[in-house]
């Protein structure tokens, strides 16, 4: 997929505030400061759409930028963010799992994991959390190029052992760096098919 067009429609505090809209959302979510912005950035083919921050927890809103006139893409608000208020943390918590529960165009989550690192609880009790409520999702390891192959092949045998404690069928897991741009083409066909 060629992205020609696209384009920052708005930022939401709520769910109530999203774009009126029927045509299909991807929705991007992962840990503050897994990348998310640089990955939205590279499959669009834009250096700033996104913003991009070395602090985390930047992005605290519900970011929706329309995509060749035909779907949205989605950049949520990162969790486990320690350095925010307790009571930010559980309106973002709220923003979250309202926008993932309540809204019908939602088509599927990308969920960012930092391929740097191994097993993250937060990361496996939101990919459970999202499993209970039967909400589509993919895996996306962020960072790939970061380390050595042997340590990432490390980290992804390990994330998926602890996915199959509760997982009889693993989740499709896409491999990606926003640098090297793997995983590119893998993303966006699997929306391009979707969003017909």
């Amino acid at each position: 997929m060629i992205i020609k067009k696209a384009v920052f429609i708005k930022s939401s505090q709520k769910n109530s505030e999203c774009p009126n809209t029927k045509q299909p959302e991807f929705a991007f979510i992962g840990r503050s400061n897994v990348g998310k912005s640089s990955l939205i950035n590279m499959l669009t083919g834009r250096k700033s759409l996104a913003k991009t921050s070395t602090t985390p927890g930047k992005t605290r809103l519900i970011n929706h930028f329309l995509i060749e006139d035909n779907w949205y893409l989605v950049d949520l608000p990162g969790y486990g963010y320690a350095k925010v208020s307790k009571k930010d943390r559980e309106r973002f918590g709220l923003l979250i799992e309202e926008y993932i529960l309540k809204r019908e165009s939602l088509v599927c989550v990308f969920v960012l994991i930092d391929s740097r690192l191994k097993p993250q609880k937060i990361d496996l009790e939101f990919i459970t959390w999202l499993g209970e409520k039967q909400v589509p999702f993919n895996i996306v390891f962020t960072k790939s190029d970061k380390i050595n192959k042997k340590v990432l092949h490390n980290n992804l045998k390990a994330f998926e052992e602890s996915l199959f404690e509760n997982w009889e069928e693993l989740p499709t897991r896409i491999l990606s760096s926003s640098v090297t741009k793997v995983g590119r083409e893998e993303i966006l066909k699997f929306i391009q098919e979707y969003s017909k």
